[in-house]
């Protein structure tokens, strides 16, 4: 029986765990094997961290991908349907793909492993197709980007119905995108405010903001920089969810983890004296996370609108 050293990190557990399935036979040839969002489910982990057991069992030769299904057991190919899909049908595809397959596939792809992971070659491995077959459906990454952003705010459309209020409006909105964020790490290393994004999905969110505002006596550039700063907080905190995913999958460790692990480094620079405020701001339980910045940050933007309006 295989043992698993609950003090390796946490992908190492996952692939300990799934190996030991494989070789106890509870999932066979051509069975699938946990998608990274069910590992995420059940092991509570990050979608880099069960992206990255994935990885490694594939490494290992222990699953492949196969088109439309997703990773299975290696072995032989069976003769019968698995998991309800026929045997024929992961034999490659036998049409060319579409351009939603390609967009599908790929933000699969940045959802798991990062922007860095993208290319062409990828796709065209993941959907068992020739690499210049997808530039029938896009012209390169650039316009595959925008099609990917597009298609993530497009699945958190703007609700039909806002609360009354231009502050409640906002909120709503800014809580709205941040969750799009935190669904794709990567969007907010593509969202740009100097060179705006032309996604329609996308620029809705910037009309329904600056429809907020109208009518309270704001003049446009006013309206347009308060809407563009509310965005901007929402995609700049955003940002430390990709690399905070990123740095995770290269140590293996948590955020948690890694402040554990740095705590004799926090202590000799804080015990030197040279950062009194900072030395008890360490003694205090004090949670500082992406979500808290996000949260301070997005109210106090809007006391500071609502001042404005007073004015």
């Amino acid at each position: 029986m295989t043992q698993i050293d609950e003090s390796a990190p946490p992908y190492l557990r996952i692939v300990g765990e799934l190996r030991r399935r494989i070789t106890a036979g509870e999932l066979g040839p051509g069975d699938r094997v946990p998608s990274t969002r069910q590992i995420v489910r059940e092991w509570g982990v990050a979608m880099a961290t069960a992206s990255r057991a994935l990885t490694v069992l594939r490494q290992d030769d222990l699953v492949r991908a196969v088109p439309g299904v997703g990773m299975v057991v290696t072995g032989p190919e069976p003769t019968t349907a698995v998991r309800g899909v026929r045997a024929d049908a992961r034999r490659g595809p036998t049409r060319g793909v579409t351009r939603d397959q390609v967009v599908r596939i790929a933000t699969q792809i940045a959802d798991s492993e990062g922007l860095a992971a993208l290319s062409m070659r990828r796709i065209a491995t993941e959907l068992d197709v020739p690499t210049m077959s997808l530039y029938r459906q896009v012209r390169g990454k650039e316009q595959l980007l925008l099609l990917m952003a597009d298609a993530a705010f497009a699945a958190h459309r703007l609700p039909q119905t806002f609360p009354p209020g231009w502050r409640a409006q906002l909120e709503s909105l800014c809580r709205l995108q941040w969750s799009i964020y935190r669904r794709h790490p990567w969007l907010a290393q593509v969202i740009s405010l100097t060179r705006p994004l032309m996604a329609p999905h996308a620029v809705a969110h910037t009309e329904r903001a600056l429809r907020a505002l109208a009518g309270h006596g704001l003049d446009q550039h006013t309206q347009l920089h308060l809407v563009a700063a509310l965005a901007n907080h929402v995609r700049g905190t955003a940002v430390n969810l990709q690399q905070g995913a990123e740095a995770e999958q290269d140590t293996g460790l948590t955020d948690d983890e890694w402040m554990v692990a740095q705590a004799e480094v926090l202590a000799a620079l804080l015990t030197a004296g040279e950062f009194p405020h900072l030395a008890r701001l360490a003694r205090s339980e004090i949670d500082l996370n992406a979500d808290s910045l996000f949260e301070f940050g997005l109210q106090r933007l809007l006391d500071g609108v609502e001042e404005l309006l007073k004015r």
